[in-house]
């Protein structure tokens, strides 16, 4: 399957956003955990934890798909393809497993936060609210990183894939 221009070329416009409002979601769940965890304001815990939750449950995951579902098909539909370079390759494992964190880790630990504060209670644990956004923030600037640079080359199968097409060009030329 190859895209058309005018696909690819809104695919990848879909992408980069998606992709740059995954990571600005992280860096604001990052600086309202923080807040929520260095304050000692129970009305600023409670309001910070919220407004996570509310990031969390109605914002990351359609950003996440949008964002895995737009990679796969510029991946599918592009010469880059989805295990010929190892940068792409990595980018999908890392959204594959971002997205996964962002479901069992970070929306659960978001929602005990929130629980507790609201009972009344203190922040049970500030890495409940701090750990998921560290991480996803540093995934995503790192594949953000790699997205510019595009490291490392080849993979074993793009090898395999370019061997004959390059055979094909010097026999052409000869």
């Amino acid at each position: 399957m190859k895209l058309s221009r005018p696909a690819r070329r809104a695919t990848l416009a879909v992408h980069v956003i998606a992709s740059a409002a995954w990571l600005g979601l992280s860096l604001g769940l990052l600086a309202l955990g923080s807040t929520a965890a260095g304050t000692g304001s129970p009305v600023t815990v409670e309001a910070s934890v919220r407004a996570m939750k509310l990031f969390a449950d109605w914002l990351l995951l359609p950003i996440a798909f949008l964002t895995l579902l737009s990679g796969l098909l510029l991946s599918l539909g592009t010469p880059w393809g989805l295990a010929r370079h190892r940068w792409v390759w990595t980018k999908f494992w890392l959204t594959l497993a971002t997205t996964t964190a962002t479901v069992f880790a970070l929306r659960p630990g978001v929602n005990s936060a929130v629980t507790a504060v609201a009972a009344g209670g203190p922040l049970p644990d500030s890495g409940d609210v701090l750990f998921g956004p560290i991480v996803s923030l540093t995934a995503y600037v790192f594949m953000t990183v790699i997205s510019v640079l595009k490291p490392w080359g080849l993979t074993r199968r793009g090898r395999r894939l370019r061997a004959p097409a390059a055979r094909e060009r010097v026999r052409q030329a000869a």
